[in-house]
């Protein structure tokens, strides 16, 4: 048996610069990935099936499923027994479906002793899939193909956090109306510190924000609730609902402790963002 992580996806920024003829949209994004997460696990069999279980798993089994499609990308006459354990919200902005599919060609790749497919095949599963295939923090460009590493991060922790809205993307896009806005810099700094960092993400966007609270006004709930508890700097994933909160180490468990008290029904996780050094 192989076992992988898909680690939430967290777009800490998101530039949205045009969109090509085929309705992709062009992107800058900085992404990091959370220490908290759904599981993957193979084994040998002689078919290949899915069984998903997990807080959200109800309703995702089908063979349609992106992981069974990642599956047949990889080798499409190989068998496997896959398990999906469902942990993170479905349609929330951090990649859930992405990160699964992701996560099997990892480890089905290890399982079946095969290399990894080439990065366009992969980005055919959709676009969040290559940066989810990394799993590191990189600058992520173009529709999702093009991935840079970053300069080191400081050590920092995040609280994720979801009201139980699931926002659809094309929706969100739909209601941004300004779809050509600038980049980050070519050049990003190096930070030397968790304060510098989030300074200097607090001069950058998340451009679906504002399109995706007038949609789902708990966003901007959410990122109130995160300020409260003292984060060093909160913002939306993606195209949401997902908020995000940063905090130095060992000081996100209490903080997503205390949103849960206050909102019992909404969904809050804490954890490391990766890889912890």
């Amino acid at each position: 048996m192989v076992t992988e992580r898909a680690c939430a996806k967290v777009n800490l920024t998101l530039h949205v610069k045009g969109q090509r003829d085929d309705g992709y949209h062009l992107l800058d994004s900085l992404v990091v990935f959370a220490g908290v997460y759904d599981e993957i696990r193979v084994e040998p069999a002689d078919r290949l099936s899915l069984e998903i279980d997990g807080p959200y798993g109800a309703g995702l089994a089908g063979s349609d499923n992106l992981v069974l499609r990642a599956a047949r990308l990889l080798a499409p006459d190989r068998m496997a027994a896959i398990r999906l354990t469902k942990n993170l919200p479905i349609a929330s902005g951090i990649g859930g479906g992405s990160a699964d599919a992701a996560a099997t060609l990892r480890a089905l790749a290890q399982l079946w002793g095969l290399g990894l497919p080439e990065m366009a095949a992969v980005t055919e599963l959709g676009a969040d899939v290559p940066v989810c295939l990394a799993s590191r923090p990189v600058r992520m460009r173009g529709i999702g193909e093009v991935i840079s590493p970053l300069p080191p991060l400081p050590a920092l922790d995040i609280v994720l956090v979801n009201a139980g809205v699931a926002v659809q993307t094309p929706q969100v896009f739909k209601a941004l109306v300004q779809k050509t806005n600038p980049p980050m810099a070519d050049m990003l700094p190096n930070w030397p510190d968790a304060a510098a960092f989030c300074t200097w993400l607090a001069a950058q966007r998340n451009d679906l924000q504002a399109p995706a609270a007038s949609i789902a006004p708990e966003i901007t709930e959410t990122l109130g609730l995160l300020r409260a508890t003292g984060c060093l700097f909160a913002g939306m994933s993606g195209s949401g609902a997902t908020c995000f909160g940063l905090y130095p180490p060992d000081k996100a468990e209490r903080a997503a402790a205390s949103i849960a008290q206050l909102r019992p029904d909404w969904w809050a996780a804490a954890g490391a963002v990766l890889p912890v050094s």
